[in-house]
C-alpha cells in the first residue's frame, strides 16, 4: 500500500481558507440566536398578546430566510463561488418564490369563486 498525504497544493482549497472554525462558531451562533428568537415569539410574545400571530407569521418566514441565507452561504460554501452562479441561483429562487406565491394567490382567487357558483 502507497502512503498518501493530503495537501491542498493543487486542489484548488485556497478560496475556502475563510471559512475557519471560528467563522464557523460564529455562524452556529448567529443561528442559534435567530432560532432562540424564533422560540421567544413561539412562547412569550404571541401567547401574551405582545404579538399577533398574523405579524408573528410574517416574522418566522423572514428570520427562517435568514436561517436559510446563512446555510447556504456558508456551509454550502456558496459564498465563495463566482459571483455569476450566485446569481443565478438567487434570481432562480427568487423566481420560484415568486411563482409560488402566485400559483397560491391564484388558487384562493379560483376556490372561494368555484364555491360560489
Amino acid at each position: 500500500m502507497s502512503e498518501h498525504s493530503h495537501t491542498t497544493e493543487g486542489h484548488g482549497h485556497d478560496e475556502h481558507a475563510g471559512l475557519s472554525k471560528g467563522k464557523i462558531w460564529k455562524v452556529f451562533g448567529i443561528l442559534l440566536l435567530i432560532t432562540v428568537i424564533e422560540f421567544i415569539i413561539a412562547l412569550i410574545l404571541i401567547p401574551k398578546g405582545y404579538m399577533t400571530q398574523h405579524i408573528g407569521n410574517y416574522v418566522y418566514i423572514v428570520l427562517t430566510l435568514l436561517k436559510a441565507f446563512y446555510i447556504v452561504a456558508y456551509f454550502m460554501h456558496l459564498k465563495y463561488e463566482k459571483l455569476g452562479l450566485q446569481l443565478s441561483l438567487t434570481v432562480s429562487f427568487i423566481f420560484i418564490i415568486y411563482f409560488i406565491v402566485l400559483m397560491l394567490t391564484e388558487g384562493g382567487f379560483l376556490n372561494l369563486h368555484m364555491l360560489h357558483h
